[in-house]
């Protein structure tokens, strides 16, 4: 690609690209690619002037090359990012709002009088339709608003005043549309699933491919706790499969041979072989666009009093425009109540605010599914962690292999890779990983896995019982023994590690010894979670009450309970919300997901497990525990800006009601500053709440 620089400083570059056009696909491209560069930290596209800023750390060279080397290659895009970016939309918004404003100036200057009268009455019927319908229907609206302002200045042959107010709604709803529509978008692009790799079922065997590699007619393998990655017909199998986060559903479905699956639904029990329909990704894409637009769980309390508030205050508005025009007998002074209504200012800020704060949340690696869980997060004064994977490290290493049989440490190693591989917790990544590390194949050499939440995996190796897992299940629910010759060698663990038990026909074979450190910074982030304003922060863990209690000292969480089944965790979470208290509960496992469901707000920790992910209500990046503290000033600094739109929505519209009652400004001018206010209100509810 060949480019020009049009301007340079330190760390930013604005380059006009040697081409006559550049189409909106075009610039969805160069976008994605310069993005995905090593060192790009922001890129701008400008694809009217074919002009691109980027911002960088990298070297210069090494940004010009990527440049030079650069081809519109679409197939190098995925096709949701090029189908949903938004950019043509709004260029599509941007040409009808200059279109408006040109046709009312070339109208007012081109046409006479007469026509203009004729144009503004005929325009009239849709508005005056609306207010009619909504008296049919019984409801007192804002649609009634503007029908009775319009219909009295016609009535009054005040034509020019019915134009401009017709013409201000007229631009008032194309930017409110564009704002909601732009909002939602955003949030449902950071929604969207991003199939990794997924099991691909082939000549009998299952391989573990990218997903970008599967295409429409393939089969897919599904086990418990995997997110299903595409739409689908089940070919064989049959699972209970969460489809709460597209239909809301709270109680799992039964999937069977020729079901249908949705991408992005949740494999809560079974396993599932899929015929694959949809790879690309829109229908879940559009699923999630609805969920958004139509499901409650967008909607903070506050988000909610303000729009039933806004309801009730037409009545209110229509009252004052009858009282005053009966004390005054002033259409003019009656009419500028009636221009003034604090409904849309109300329905129009809110709802972004909270879009807003989300798509923002998004930019920081937190996906948050609903205003009311950033409510929960501000408000919430109890929380909850899982240890494992949340205040250890997320990625945890094998540092041992024990043996005690005939196995070499390698061939325990392999058997309990091949095993864990199915299920996404940070303990089973650890020892697919040790296996990898150490070059140790392992192909499907079992029969059916089973996996039994909170304690382990059971599944049978060449006829025989194989068994992995928890000191709990493998020797208290499974009845496992160790050989005596073994005993002082089982006695005499390293007690600094995680013990993972593995067992063959009832006979303990190797115990793997896993490393799990906690987080640098979790004692940081526990002190500061006080600070910013918890009462009660408690750790939770299923493992044993030295392990628990050492780490509780650590880190100095308020509470600590040891050897807790994931029905535990939950019933805590019930205690607390039964005593009034807001509770926020963070894991990252298959078994925190009762937890997760009984919260106020479930944080999943993003490497963790997808069935954890899918029915968390916000989900955090694994980097660092900072995330959360983020997520809490970030809440906090939303409930705070709903508060002040509030407050400036009830003041201005009172104040401009106040002016025309007092004759200080004219009907029309009311509903331009009204109009105006609202929109002004609602593009800064789009601005970042933190720094």
């Amino acid at each position: 690609m060949e480019f020009i620089i049009k301007h340079e400083i330190e760390g930013r570059i604005r380059i006009h690209l040697i081409q006559t056009k550049m189409s909106y696909e075009q610039a969805d491209i160069l976008q994605y690619y310069l993005e995905n560069l090593e060192g790009v930290e922001k890129v701008k596209i400008y694809e009217r002037t074919c002009d691109a800023a980027i911002s960088f750390s990298c070297g210069r060279g090494q940004l010009f090359e990527a440049l030079k080397s650069f081809e519109y290659d679409p197939g190098q895009v995925p096709e949701a990012v090029i189908a949903h970016s938004g950019r043509e939309m709004n260029a599509v918004y941007r040409e009808k709002l200059i279109n408006k404003f040109v046709l009312r100036a070339g109208m007012k200057l081109l046409l006479p009088y007469p026509a203009r009268a004729l144009y503004t009455v005929v325009r009239s019927v849709k508005y005056i339709y609306r207010g009619v319908r909504c008296l049919a229907a019984r409801r007192l609206e804002v649609p009634v608003l503007d029908a009775v302002a319009i219909s009295v200045s016609i009535l009054r042959g005040n034509l020019s005043s019915a134009g401009s107010i017709m013409f201000l709604l007229g631009v008032g709803e194309l930017l409110e549309e564009w704002t909601h529509k732009k909002s939602v978008g955003d949030l449902a692009r950071c929604m969207s699933l991003n199939v990794s790799k997924v099991w691909l079922v082939k000549d009998g065997q299952e391989i573990l491919v990218p997903g970008t590699d599967i295409v429409a007619g393939d089969f897919v393998k599904a086990r418990m706790g995997n997110v299903i990655p595409f739409d689908g017909i089940v070919e064989e199998g049959e699972a209970m499969v969460n489809q709460a986060s597209l239909t809301g559903e709270p109680l799992p479905v039964k999937k069977e041979v020729d079901g249908y699956v949705y991408a992005g639904t949740v494999l809560e029990e079974g396993e599932l072989t899929i015929r694959v329909k949809e790879v690309s990704g829109a229908t879940r894409f559009e699923k999630i666009v609805t969920m958004i637009e139509d499901s409650e769980k967008l909607k903070s309390s506050l988000e909610s009093k303000a729009e039933h508030l806004a309801d009730r205050l037409v009545p209110y508005t229509l009252l004052g425009t009858g009282v005053v025009w009966l004390l005054t007998r002033n259409v003019t002074k009656a009419l500028s109540v009636l221009m003034v209504d604090f409904s849309c200012a109300l329905k129009l800020a809110m709802p972004i605010s909270v879009l807003s704060a989300i798509r923002e949340a998004g930019t920081r690696h937190i996906t948050v599914k609903g205003g009311k869980y950033l409510e929960a997060a501000a408000e919430a004064e109890t929380i909850v962690f899982d240890k494992t994977g949340t205040l250890t490290k997320a990625r945890p290493t094998v540092k041992e292999v024990v043996t005690f049989g005939g196995g070499t440490a390698d061939e325990m190693l392999r058997i309990a890779a091949c095993l864990e591989e199915h299920f996404p917790h940070s303990m089973a990544k650890a020892v697919v990983k040790a296996a990898k590390d150490r070059n140790l194949e392992h192909e499907e050499m079992h029969s059916k896995v089973e996996y039994i939440v909170a304690h382990g995996i059971s599944s049978r190796l060449d006829g025989r019982k194989a068994i992995i897992g928890s000191y709990h299940f493998v020797f208290e629910d499974e009845g496992c023994t160790v050989d005596e010759n073994y005993r002082e060698a089982f006695e005499n663990l390293p007690s600094e590690y995680s013990h993972l038990y593995l067992a063959i026909d009832s006979r303990l074979e190797a115990v793997i010894c896993i490393e799990d450190p906690l987080r640098e910074e979790a004692a940081e982030v526990i002190a500061s979670l006080k600070d910013a304003g918890f009462c009660k922060i408690v750790m939770m863990t299923g493992d044993s009450e030295r392990t628990a209690a050492a780490v509780a000292s650590a880190i100095g969480v308020d509470e600590y309970y040891s050897e807790v089944l994931p029905e535990d965790k939950a019933l805590f979470i019930e205690k607390e919300k039964a005593e009034g208290r807001k509770v926020i509960m963070i894991g990252d496992g298959i078994n925190d997901s009762p937890a997760l469901s009984a919260a106020d707000a479930g944080i999943a920790i993003s490497d963790g497990a997808e069935l954890a992910r899918e029915i968390a209500d916000i989900t955090i990046a694994a980097d660092d525990l900072y995330g959360i503290l983020t997520l809490r000033e970030l809440s906090q600094a939303l409930m705070g800006r709903i508060r002040k739109n509030y407050r400036l929505i009830v003041g201005i519209n009172t104040a401009l009601i106040g002016l025309g009652i007092g004759g200080v400004i004219q009907p029309t001018t009311s509903a331009f500053l009204h109009n105006a206010s609202t929109l002004g209100i609602g593009l800064k509810s789009m601005e970042r709440l933190l720094k």
